[in-house]
């Protein structure tokens, strides 16, 4: 439930704040204090905070906890806990607050038996007291007046309320006759109304130009297809969320040679950025702009790029601010070369947003994880330590490059590169604590995550998730952290004597609270017994769950913590997999298998003489569902056209299959002529 208070009794006594000084604030100020999540042992509070006395250059404001509660992490501020008392202390972009302006920030804290609301606040060594006071008179200068309210809200508070956000791709944004040109149904308001009320706070949408563009001179916007964009975004603010729009494939189609074509794609930029900003003029701050998505040029080095982009974007900023209205401070978001975090590219938009000098301005990346773990390539099946620090390196670089300095980052997609082939080409367990990490280290980053979803996801039709337990672990990482776990499988060998099994919890500051089924509790010391972090579910549980032994899952349990998803584990029944030879085309060739209740992990594929053979032949590990695909219902493994265009006619091929379970198979193949033949030996 939320809970509000406005600045309330007498500050306590002997708190040791620091005396007024010229920064600080004449007595008159108001705070807003909400809870606005709460869950077992933790929470999220909002504070606004308002300044009805002169204004200041730097603000710090000082409460107590009425019940033990404490700030784990925050954004838009600093804060410090001693005891009960929080000091939370500006960031250097939010320091200033005029007469009656208004600055916000956020934290997560922890609770324990209640979570009251704090009695009283200061600012800068004022109580708060809700009352406004005017701010002093100069004798010499004549008598001054309180300004205005500013009414006007930061760019840095802007892209932070716009967490979490998700993308309408691959509508929009399809190269084609419309926005069912790539699968996906014609936009619905009940499928915008429907993204709201899963709780998102902004919508991406893509939009993809280039054949709703006349291709001649003066290169005219096609006002049908404008005025379908205009429906779309209005049906998105009427749902109370943030928006933002850009030119999207763009970038590749016929903006990668600008180099070339300087005049021609200069002018069928300018064109369209000219006919949307005409277009949103008097639309709401809610409603943001994006240069560009992944800008790109061809046959150039990185400084030629990097010069192109800054005339995109430069050009952009004067073709929008120069329109007036709302346009004129309403926020734009503007990529890096190729939208990555290398440090050469934030560099270069850092010197870009500088010449600029406009506080109206975000940076913007996409993050689709380390390369090889994204898309299952290398031997990359699990969320590892490296896979870890990838994405540590890539936040830390832009908070460093830009949080740090007042400019909110926008990451304006992020997901799994190896979702575009398969939604399941990274392992369930792995691709959760992915999501879970990466939700996480977000929050300490202040950077603002926007999920690609191109329909693979949530499905635009019965408005449902197609993984809801993807979403469940996403959602909760909007806001705290889950414990995970080594593995969310437990594989039993069919005609195997069952045995205890421990897996090692990742607790991630949470605290384990049991084991149940469905509802059920599990009795600790009868069904699992837990020692520090290593959780041990005994033999005579998994019995039950395994039931009758026939292969595959056959029952889970779910690990529950402190706060966050629990974590399921499914124990699954399998045998050593065996595959069969089999002869027939490249372009249909697949492996007779009998899965036996097991998973294929990954695939191995090398000559004779051990050096590496298929695509990517600096790995023997190929990509999932890219060079090899299983198919567990047909029972098969497809060697797909990807794969053969890149082995040596007439030279055998030894491929050897990794099983979750720790199994492997070998095969071998030859292509000769186009024709494939297979055989176990």
């Amino acid at each position: 439930m939320a809970l509000a208070v406005a600045a309330l009794a007498v500050f306590a006594a002997g708190l040791g704040i620091l005396a007024p000084t010229a920064a600080y604030a004449a007595e008159g100020c108001k705070v807003d204090y909400k809870v606005s999540a709460q869950w077992g042992g933790g929470f999220t509070g909002d504070v606004k905070i308002t300044n009805l006395g002169t204004a200041v250059s730097s603000w710090s404001l000082v409460w107590t906890f009425p019940n033990g509660q404490r700030v784990t992490n925050a954004w838009n501020a600093t804060t410090t806990n001693s005891g009960d008392t929080v000091t939370a202390k500006n960031m250097s972009y939010n320091g200033s607050i005029p007469t009656n302006g208004s600055v916000s920030f956020g934290f997560n804290g922890s609770w324990s038996g209640a979570n009251g609301v704090p009695a009283s606040f200061s600012l800068n060594g004022a109580v708060c007291t809700g009352v406004p006071t005017n701010p002093t008179t100069s004798p010499t200068d004549g008598p001054t007046t309180t300004p205005p309210p500013t009414g006007g809200v930061s760019a840095m508070e802007t892209v932070a309320a716009m967490q979490p956000g998700w993308n309408l791709g691959n509508s929009l944004d399809a190269v084609g006759a419309d926005e069912t040109a790539w699968g996906n149904p014609r936009i619905t308001q009940s499928l915008i109304q429907n993204v709201a009320a899963q709780g998102y706070n902004s919508i991406r949408i893509p939009v993809t130009w280039d054949n709703h563009q006349s291709k001649s001179a003066p290169y005219t916007v096609d006002t049908a297809y404008l005025d379908r964009v205009e429906e779309v975004v209005d049906w998105a603010l009427d749902a109370d969320l943030y928006v933002l729009i850009n030119i999207h494939h763009d970038s590749w189609i016929w903006m990668a040679d600008m180099n070339t074509n300087r005049t021609v794609v200069e002018a069928r930029y300018e064109s369209i950025w000219t006919a949307l900003a005409a277009r949103f003029r008097d639309a709401p701050p809610e409603l943001l702009f994006e240069s560009v998505n992944e800008p790109q040029f061809n046959n150039v080095d990185d400084a030629t790029a990097y010069a192109l982009l800054d005339d995109l974007n430069t050009s952009f900023h004067e073709i929008v601010r120069a329109s007036g209205g709302g346009n004129a401070d309403r926020v734009l978001v503007l990529p890096t070369l190729h939208t990555n975090a290398d440090q050469g590219r934030l560099d270069a938009l850092s010197d870009t947003i500088a010449a600029l000098d406009d506080p109206n301005i975000a940076a913007t990346i996409h993050y689709y994880g380390f390369w090889p773990f994204s898309v299952n390539i290398a031997g990359y099946t699990k969320f590892n330590d490296e896979v870890k620090a990838d994405l540590e390196g890539y936040f830390d670089r832009a908070y460093n490059e830009f949080v740090a300095n007042g400019i909110p980052v926008l990451i304006g997609e992020y997901g799994l590169l190896g979702f575009d082939a398969h939604t399941g080409t990274v392992e369930q367990g792995e691709k959760l604590k992915f999501f879970e990490y990466a939700g996480y280290y977000a929050r300490q980053k202040n950077i603002t995550l926007q999920l690609w979803d191109n329909g693979q996801h949530f499905d635009r039709t019965a408005f449902q998730w197609k993984d809801p337990e993807l979403y469940t672990m996403m959602k909760a990482a909007w806001t705290t952290r889950s414990g995970t776990a080594s593995s969310d499988q437990v594989y039993v060998a069919r005609t195997a004597t069952v045995a205890d099994v421990s897996l090692t919890l990742n607790l991630n500051g949470t605290t384990f609270q049991g084991l149940r089924v469905g509802t059920t509790n599990l009795v600790q010391g009868t069904d699992y017994t837990i020692s520090g972090s290593t959780l041990t579910i005994k033999a005579s549980r998994l019995t039950t769950l395994l039931g009758d032994r026939s292969y595959g899952v056959r029952g889970s349990v779910q690990a529950v913590f402190s706060q966050g998803a629990p974590w399921r584990i499914s124990v699954i029944s399998y045998d050593q997999p065996t595959m069969s030879a089999a002869t027939g085309a490249s372009a249909t060739f697949a492996i007779p298998t009998q899965f036996k209740g097991d998973q294929l992990a990954t695939m191995e594929a090398k000559y004779a003489d051990g050096t590496p053979a298929g695509p990517q032949n600096w790995t023997s590990y190929k990509e999932f569902a890219r060079a090899f695909s299983p198919d567990y219902t047909a029972g098969t493994v497809a060697l797909p056209t990807a794969f053969w265009s890149e082995v040596n006619d007439n030279q055998k091929v030894t491929l050897t299959f990794h099983f979750w379970s720790g199994k492997t198979v070998t095969y071998y193949v030859t292509e000769s002529g186009g024709n494939v033949t297979g055989s176990l030996t």
